[in-house]
């Protein structure tokens, strides 16, 4: 299972001129919406602020009356903090996280703080995780444990008196 497949399809259009979700052009709502919190936007993206008339809704008045995503997800890496809300009636209600995971059932995944290298940055990292708990595989990551499915399968061939160059 790779965990790009759970990232929002505008990943696929770098090379567009697009580089958001549009609902129009997805034809569908996302069923969770993941927030990189920046002090400068934290209380916007934490619905803590009121909007006049004239001005557009924010984030969280678009996520929660309008689209109703029934996960708004936060990620403060500034703190490593992670919070949750999830969609009840027509409010966002935070939940209760335990070991700083959050299981989707209605999504069959979950997403956690994982912490590891990845790009060669060590800290804590959003991680997305399948229903036994097991972290998906980056694509670099996947290739390594195939390259070392190889070598234990060429080792046990060569144990066997077959040569696996030649198989």
């Amino acid at each position: 299972m790779n965990w790009e497949a759970y990232t929002l399809s505008a990943r696929e259009r770098v090379g567009s001129s697009r580089l958001s979700y549009v609902i129009w052009q997805e034809g569908v709502s996302p069923f969770v919406v993941v927030e990189l919190l920046s002090p400068r936007t934290e209380k916007e993206d934490l619905g803590q602020t009121l909007r006049s008339v004239d001005e557009p809704p924010s984030k969280c008045q678009v996520y929660e009356p309008i689209l109703r995503v029934p996960y708004y997800i936060v990620f403060d890496r500034y703190t490593d903090s992670l919070r949750a809300f999830m969609l009840q009636a027509d409010r966002y209600m935070e939940m209760n996280l335990e070991e700083t995971r959050l299981w989707m059932p209605s999504l069959k995944l979950g997403l956690g703080l994982w912490q590891g290298t990845y790009q060669g940055i060590e800290r804590l990292w959003l991680r997305w995780y399948d229903a036994k708990g097991n972290w998906i595989s980056t694509p670099a990551e996947e290739v390594l444990q195939e390259r070392q499915r190889a070598e234990r399968l060429a080792a046990r061939l060569r144990e066997l008196g077959i040569n696996p160059d030649e198989v």
